[in-house]
């Protein structure tokens, strides 16, 4: 791809055509402290109230740089790379982060430490990396004080609340509205299908871990489905095709939303997840279609459960873990709450902020 200059028109050669670069939207992305804002880098003229037949009087290429004089009497100087990039019609920053796909044979994980630097550094750019590459990551050393747990999520972003509070504590209590506040074994799932949207990420802090069980499991979503559909394409199309609805009830809040068990993209690509068997209603279908259904079903059921596909490990105090929600599915297995505490702490935050903070730390950094 490549930006090309004849008489005064500029061009976009891609390899295999040539187009015309409309002059209005060069215009619009004139820069400099009399057109746009330093700090936000938001404009200080509004576009869509402009006239746009304007025209360009000279254009030039010169060191990486088209310049241009328009008829209006502004002058413009844009970087080429910086024009190719808006054409390829792509997320450069997250999207050219590829998914390590993984399964039980995962080994060497590697883990981040936490000091009072980390918000800000190149440490916390590779953690946001690997976390987009694998889905999970888990930090060590995080202070457990004070509900620190938001702390850190609100240095990467923001909290998402939820009717769970800013935060939650998950640990066994008398009469739970979920089954994450038991000491039961949990199958693999995804937390709060039934959201609209569904909290796009989660982050679990361990304050305390005394008991012998209660390790904490992890199934790629991605790894699964993406098998699947070479597998099983038949199952795979009705689950991706199929939306269920996911209801959560308590004593408060009433909350439903409807979503195939595989969501994807408009290219027809995994985007999403959503797994909660134990909240999740199959609409009324043909009978024929719903056999199909429910053997899809189970047999991605036994994929998720499956051993050659889960991960497995404890928590100490201090880890703190952060899983994408859209692709991992997490469990515990049972534990003894007679042989001590397990106390873990949790919240949300989506992706906006995982996205904007590794974007920010890409330019201070120059990566």
């Amino acid at each position: 791809m490549k930006i090309e200059v004849d008489n005064n028109k500029v061009l976009f050669n891609n390899g295999s055509s040539i187009q015309e670069i409309h002059p209005f939207w060069l215009r619009e992305r004139v820069d400099g402290e009399k057109y746009l804002d330093k700090g936000t880098q938001q404009r200080l003229f509004d576009p869509s109230s402009m006239n746009s037949e304007v025209s360009i009087e000279k254009a030039i290429i010169n060191e990486g740089f088209l310049k241009i004089h328009f008829n209006d009497g502004v002058n413009l100087k844009l970087a080429l790379d910086r024009i190719t990039s808006e054409f390829s019609k792509k997320d450069t920053v997250i999207k050219s982060i590829n998914k390590i796909k993984w399964d039980s044979s995962l080994e060497n994980i590697k883990n981040f430490n936490f000091n009072e630097n980390f918000y800000d550094s190149k440490e916390m750019h590779e953690m946001l990396v690997s976390f987009y590459e694998y889905g999970f990551v888990i930090i060590k050393n995080v202070p457990t004080e004070n509900n620190f747990i938001v702390n850190f999520a609100n240095s990467i972003g923001s909290v998402r609340r939820t009717n769970f509070g800013e935060h939650f504590n998950v640990r066994s209590k008398s009469n739970p509205n979920d089954l994450a506040y038991t000491t039961l074994h949990l199958s693999p799932h995804t937390d709060n299908p039934y959201r609209n949207p569904v909290p796009c990420i989660q982050l679990l802090h361990c304050i305390e871990n005394e008991v012998k069980g209660g390790f904490s499991t992890l199934v790629d979503g991605y790894t699964v489905t993406e098998n699947f559909k070479k597998s099983d394409p038949e199952f795979y199309k009705i689950l991706s095709e199929v939306k269920v609805r996911f209801k959560f009830t308590d004593k408060s809040v009433v909350l439903e939303d409807w979503s195939e068990l595989i969501h994807l993209d408009d290219n027809k690509e995994f985007k999403q997840v959503r797994f909660s068997p134990r909240l999740d209603y199959v609409p009324i279908l043909e009978k024929n279609k719903l056999d199909l259904y429910y053997k899809a079903r189970k047999k991605l059921s036994d994929l998720y459960n499956a051993e050659k596909n889960r991960i497995e490990f404890k928590l100490a105090p201090k880890d703190l873990m952060m899983m994408d929600n859209y692709r991992v599915l997490h469990g515990r297995t049972k534990f003894d709450p007679e042989e001590g505490n397990r106390f873990l702490q949790g919240c949300y935050i989506d992706f906006d902020s995982t996205e904007g903070k590794l974007r920010h730390l890409k330019r201070k950094f120059n990566i």
